[in-house]
Formats: structure tokens, C-alpha cells, sequence
């Protein structure tokens, strides 16, 4: 089966194809201008075709773009036409959750609600690791962090893991990955604005690298990663959110170590209320999920 374009991106594609003007796009998502641009990048990078003609005024569709756009607008019509359905028969769990997180997560509640369409739950994503139950109405959070603090009942699902990733054809080209000193001839690509993921790495692995400073830095675990499958450099991810990539061959690991951060993910909800059976049902079976053996 094709693997399916990320949903983000299709609905990045779709505000940009209303408005035809990434900053218009950008302001009405909510995210920077840059943002939206890497997501529409890596987007015709999946689909194998351009969707947009860059202009010196602006954009326009290409014909590819123009035939997708109202089948994708159809897509979000029927989403948002069911969302609206099963909120009207159940009212939903409300679950936050990170944006690095969802590689690992969302398959999961899709498999939950097969298994149970009779708890819908409703998914918010945030660029955000924490939460604040006493502002943000939601039943339950995955948050990342050293520790969730004392005001919630907190379950641990897995520890955060770094490990380098890039693509097959990289391993195979002209510069070997043999030692991490290898590495000092690749782009670098840090999942955050700082250099603190691959600082911990190389000091774990023991190597001092003169290119540390000098990769690309992204706003989110989710583009490093599609950078680095598109053969572009050598990116950290998380041993536990990149097990589909590794299993399909779509990114490798060229090294064996694993370096922990002292981070971890939690399943959190509020401790000031009891929580309703469904909650604790879910709760249960999510954190059965992140068990050894299930991830």
C-alpha cells in the first residue's frame, strides 16, 4: 500500500491553494511563514510533482495542484462532516498531545477507534511539551519532560532515546557513515532551534565535530526527519517515535548508540477530578501500547 501523504501537509496545501500566499497561509495556520513553505516542499517531495508555480507576486496552482485541491477540500469536508457526527452522538475525550509525538500516537487512537467507536476521543496537537489542566480544557495530555509535576496523575509511556537517521542512499554514497567522526562530512539537521540533541549525542559518543553549528535547524522533530529521508543529512530522532520509519527502510540508523536524555513522555490527566471509565480505559490501553514488545 502508498504510504499517504502526512495530513498536516495536506491541509497546509489546502489554506495555501485558498489564498495562494504563504504568508496569508502562515497567519491563518498559525505558524511561520517558513513553516508552511518547508510543508509544501516536503509535500510535492512525497507526491512527486510541484503543486505550486513560485512567482515574483505570488503563487498559482500548477495543473496537478488545481486537480488535487478540491478533492483534498472534499477530504476535510468529509473529516470535518464525521467529527461534527460523533460529536453529536458521544461527546469525545479531548487529548493534547506534541507534534513530535504524533508519528507514535496517531496510529494508535486510529486503532482505538476502530476497536471502540463508541469513545470517540478528539486529538489537539501543539508544538507545546507540557500542560496546564487549570486553563486548557482537555481529559488527558501526553507531555514530554523530566517530570510532569505533582498536580496530575502521570503515567510513563517511554523514554526519550537519540540515535542518528538518514537515508539509505546516503549510507551508500560517497562518504561513508563508518564512526560518528564521519559525520563531520554530512549536514547535521537538529530537531530544534539549538544544538543541544547532537551535543549530547557526540559527547556520548565521544567526538568533538567542527560542523556542529553549521546544519540546518528546524522547528519540529517531523521536518528534520523528512529532510533527512530525502537524503539531505543526518538527523537525530527518537528510538521510540522512529520505529515505522527504520521498519520500512525509509530512514536507517548508521550507528548502534542510543543515548538518553533523562526526557520522557507521560500520559497525564488531571488529579482534581475522578477520571470517567472511558478515560481510564484509554489511559490503560495506551500506556499497554508503549510497552516493550508493543511499540
Amino acid at each position: 500500500m502508498k504510504r499517504l501523504p502526512p495530513l498536516p501537509a495536506l491541509h497546509t496545501f489546502l489554506i495555501t491553494a485558498q489564498c495562494c500566499n504563504f504568508t496569508r497561509a502562515a497567519e491563518l495556520l498559525h505558524i511561520t511563514q517558513g513553516a508552511v513553505s518547508r510543508q509544501i516542499a516536503g509535500l510535492e517531495s512525497h507526491l512527486g510533482y510541484p503543486l505550486f508555480q513560485r512567482q515574483a507576486r505570488g503563487l498559482s496552482l500548477t495543473a496537478q495542484g488545481r486537480e488535487l485541491y478540491p478533492r483534498i477540500q472534499q477530504v476535510f469536508s468529509l473529516i470535518d462532516e464525521a467529527v461534527e457526527q460523533v460529536g453529536a452522538k458521544r461527546k469525545a475525550l479531548q487529548l493534547k498531545a506534541p507534534t513530535c509525538v504524533m508519528r507514535w500516537l496517531l496510529p494508535r487512537l486510529m486503532q482505538w477507534q476502530a476497536e471502540r467507536p463508541d469513545v470517540p476521543v478528539e486529538l489537539t496537537t501543539t508544538v507545546q511539551y507540557g500542560v496546564d489542566f487549570r486553563r486548557e480544557e482537555f481529559d488527558a495530555a501526553v507531555v514530554y519532560g523530566n517530570d510532569p509535576g505533582s498536580a496530575v496523575e502521570a503515567h510513563r509511556l517511554f523514554d526519550e532515546a537519540l540515535i542518528p537517521v538518514c537515508a539509505p542512499q546516503l549510507i551508500a554514497g560517497p562518504l561513508p557513515l563508518n564512526t560518528p567522526a564521519d559525520l563531520g562530512r554530512h549536514t547535521l539537521l537538529h530537531p530544534t532551534r539549538d544544538e543541544k540533541d547532537w551535543e549530547t549525542w557526540l559527547q556520548t559518543a565521544g567526538v568533538t565535530l567542527d560542523n556542529l553549528g553549521g546544519g540546518h535547524h528546524f522547528d519540529t522533530l517531523d521536518l528534520a526527519l523528512s529532510v533527512a529521508a530525502q537524503g539531505s543529512g543526518v538527523a537525530l530522532g527518537d528510538w521510540a517515535l522512529i520505529g515505522e520509519e527504520l521498519s520500512s527502510g525509509r530512514l536507517v540508523a548508521p550507528f548502534d548508540l542510543k543515548v538518553p536524555t533523562g526526557g520522557a513522555y507521560f500520559l497525564v490527566y488531571p488529579d482534581r477530578l475522578a477520571p470517567s471509565s472511558e478515560l481510564q480505559e484509554l489511559v490503560g490501553w495506551l500506556v499497554a501500547q508503549a510497552r516493550p514488545g508493543q511499540m
